[in-house]
């Protein structure tokens, strides 16, 4: 916790608003998705008259990605980045991505504490559903995880890898339903997103947040399965690579 701690301070060292720069981004982004989708182009939540609901919707879409995303970015370069300290230092090298898993999660409780706050503001009431956030989030980030060191490996042999991930992130983002709404993807297209393992994730967090469901559990066990298989493949691919890793860096 301490690690966590130190390595949010050095984020925002000499930073006025400090961590306050971890909910702004996501917060922003979800306020010019709203007013461009809602305002602009009309978009509404089907069947739901409530003008606020799409904003609503967006919010619990962006928790979500916003947690597996800075988890799986930062994940992938965390032992370039450290490559100094990783030469210098002898210490358990996997509490690096852990750190970063953590200082996410900081990140992510605090956007939905500011979440919360607005949509209290909105007269969204908080629900019993919501108690699913914490499993949903343990799911995000093992994804996260299991993906992101298996990438971060990879990335320090061939630095191609942080870059062309940068820009299957940004594709990805689109392929879910985050700004648009899973009933309204075409049914061919739709046999492809099924396999995106972030859609199941996605529309549980807007579950659990927007409409007081529970989360699909029927499609969240391969998404589990999945987890699972990426962290143990990760943690092989670690432990067989790690003493070369320190050479090339």
């Amino acid at each position: 916790m301490s690690s966590v701690i130190n390595e949010l301070r050095s984020r925002f060292a000499r930073s006025k608003l400090g961590a306050t720069w971890a909910i702004l981004q996501p917060l922003t982004q979800a306020v010019i998705y709203a007013v461009v989708f809602s305002q602009v182009l009309g978009a509404r939540m089907p069947g739901v008259q409530d003008p606020y609901a799409y904003g609503i919707y967006l919010l619990a879409g962006i928790l979500g990605w916003s947690l597996f995303s800075e988890i799986l970015t930062r994940s992938i370069t965390v032992f370039v980045d450290n490559a100094n300290l990783l030469r210098k230092i002898v210490f358990p090298r996997m509490c690096l991505p852990v750190i970063v898993a953590g200082s996410a999660l900081v990140n992510a409780t605090l956007l939905f504490v500011a979440i919360l706050a607005v949509l209290l503001v909105l007269g969204h009431m908080p629900n019993l559903q919501m108690l699913w956030l914490p499993a949903l989030a343990v799911l995000t980030i093992a994804l996260g995880l299991g993906l992101g060191i298996f990438l971060g490996v990879l990335n320090v042999f061939v630095r191609d890898v942080a870059q062309t991930m940068a820009v299957i992130l940004q594709i990805w983002f689109w392929v879910t339903p985050i700004v648009y709404f899973s009933t309204v993807v075409p049914t061919g297209f739709r046999r492809l997103v099924v396999y995106n393992p972030m859609y199941p994730v996605i529309v549980g967090f807007q579950n659990v947040v927007v409409f007081d469901k529970a989360p699909p559990f029927g499609d969240l066990v391969w998404v589990v399965v999945l987890a699972v298989v990426l962290l143990g493949v990760a943690m092989f691919m670690f432990r067989r690579a790690s003493t070369q890793m320190v050479d090339v860096l």
